[in-house]
Protein backbone atom coordinates (compact mmCIF):
# COMPACT_ATOMS: atom_id res chain seq x y z
CA UNK A 1 0.00 0.00 0.00
CA UNK A 2 1.07 3.09 -0.98
CA UNK A 3 1.59 6.41 1.24
CA UNK A 4 -1.51 8.03 -0.66
CA UNK A 5 -3.61 4.48 0.40
CA UNK A 6 -2.46 4.94 4.08
CA UNK A 7 -3.50 9.09 4.12
CA UNK A 8 -6.76 7.74 2.45
CA UNK A 9 -7.25 5.03 4.97
CA UNK A 10 -6.53 7.51 7.85
CA UNK A 11 -9.08 9.88 7.04
CA UNK A 12 -11.83 7.06 6.18
CA UNK A 13 -10.86 6.25 10.22
CA UNK A 14 -11.13 10.02 10.92
CA UNK A 15 -14.53 10.46 9.45
CA UNK A 16 -15.99 7.27 11.29
CA UNK A 17 -14.38 8.69 14.01
CA UNK A 18 -16.54 12.07 13.58
CA UNK A 19 -19.43 10.53 12.87
CA UNK A 20 -19.43 8.50 15.70
CA UNK A 21 -19.09 11.69 17.82
CA UNK A 22 -22.42 13.11 15.62
CA UNK A 23 -24.53 9.89 16.03
CA UNK A 24 -23.27 6.21 17.06
CA UNK A 25 -26.16 4.79 15.28
CA UNK A 26 -25.21 5.92 11.69
CA UNK A 27 -24.04 3.12 9.63
CA UNK A 28 -21.68 4.27 7.17
CA UNK A 29 -20.51 3.02 3.48
CA UNK A 30 -17.46 4.08 1.56
CA UNK A 31 -16.65 3.04 -1.71
CA UNK A 32 -12.88 2.01 -1.66
CA UNK A 33 -11.92 3.79 -4.43
CA UNK A 34 -12.80 7.63 -5.60
CA UNK A 35 -14.68 8.67 -8.69
CA UNK A 36 -13.32 11.66 -10.40
CA UNK A 37 -11.46 12.16 -7.06
CA UNK A 38 -14.34 12.39 -4.80
CA UNK A 39 -15.91 9.96 -3.10
CA UNK A 40 -19.87 9.18 -2.79
CA UNK A 41 -20.69 8.10 1.21
CA UNK A 42 -23.60 6.81 1.97
CA UNK A 43 -25.05 7.66 5.78
CA UNK A 44 -27.96 6.00 6.89
CA UNK A 45 -29.83 6.92 10.25
CA UNK A 46 -33.30 6.07 11.61
CA UNK A 47 -34.03 4.10 8.42
CA UNK A 48 -33.29 7.60 6.27
CA UNK A 49 -30.58 7.14 3.80
CA UNK A 50 -28.25 10.36 2.51
CA UNK A 51 -25.05 10.78 0.14
CA UNK A 52 -22.30 13.06 0.69
CA UNK A 53 -19.67 13.76 -1.09
CA UNK A 54 -16.15 14.30 0.11
CA UNK A 55 -13.49 15.13 -2.29
CA UNK A 56 -10.58 12.79 -2.00
CA UNK A 57 -7.68 15.51 -0.86
CA UNK A 58 -10.42 16.74 1.93
CA UNK A 59 -10.70 12.77 3.44
CA UNK A 60 -6.92 12.88 3.09
CA UNK A 61 -6.74 15.80 5.30
CA UNK A 62 -9.54 15.12 7.68
CA UNK A 63 -7.28 13.73 10.01
CA UNK A 64 -4.75 16.67 10.26
CA UNK A 65 -6.63 20.05 9.16
CA UNK A 66 -9.07 21.56 11.41
CA UNK A 67 -10.50 23.75 8.82
CA UNK A 68 -11.28 20.82 6.74
CA UNK A 69 -12.38 18.75 9.50
CA UNK A 70 -14.71 21.53 10.76
CA UNK A 71 -16.46 21.76 7.01
CA UNK A 72 -17.16 17.91 6.32
CA UNK A 73 -18.49 17.72 9.83
CA UNK A 74 -20.62 21.02 8.85
CA UNK A 75 -21.45 19.39 5.83
CA UNK A 76 -22.84 16.43 7.11
CA UNK A 77 -24.78 17.20 9.89
CA UNK A 78 -26.76 19.44 7.17
CA UNK A 79 -27.04 16.36 5.29
CA UNK A 80 -28.24 14.93 7.84
CA UNK A 81 -30.97 17.57 9.09
CA UNK A 82 -28.79 18.86 11.89
CA UNK A 83 -26.28 16.53 14.45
Amino acid sequence: MGDEDDEIQAGKVAFQAMLAGIDPEIVIVIPTRATQDKFLISLTRAGKRVFVTVAEDDLIDLPNVPDVARDVREMVEEALGGP
